[in-house]
């Protein structure tokens, strides 16, 4: 039975702070992790809390260019390893509310074997 349960606006604050949600919003976290604009969420998530502190950097004097340059050298790496990290973040929230992390992989394996069946439709079976 799916749940339509969905966290209110303090328990979805407390989510994103890394907060456990009760076991009726299990549906809701695997969606929000695992559906559609997951990736997007939690790079917002992850970016966004940090831009406030690197604007900090325009009150520096001089020539615009050398804060946004400053600003750009630590928001580029912090980017990509957020983007690195991001399958680990996604394994342990599943693991923290209850659900299985090997759902992570599961997806990976059904898209390439859709990319297989795509490509053993067009050119065949290679023997």
């Amino acid at each position: 039975m799916i749940s339509s349960a969905r966290p209110n606006l303090l328990q979805r604050v407390g989510y994103m702070f890394g907060r456990t949600l009760p076991q009726e919003m299990q549906e809701w976290v695997r969606e929000d992790i695992l559906g559609p604009g997951g990736a997007r969420r939690y790079l917002l998530r992850w970016n966004l809390p940090v831009i406030p502190l690197l604007m900090l950097f325009l009150l520096i004097p001089g020539p615009v260019w050398i804060p946004v340059s400053m600003m750009l050298l630590l928001l580029l790496p912090w980017t990509y390893f957020s983007v690195a990290l991001m399958p680990v973040w996604q394994r342990h929230r599943l693991q923290q509310h209850g659900l299985d992390p090997d759902m992570l992989s599961a997806k990976a394996r059904a898209r390439a074997a859709r990319v297989r069946e795509d490509y053993e439709r067009r050119f065949g079976r290679a023997a």
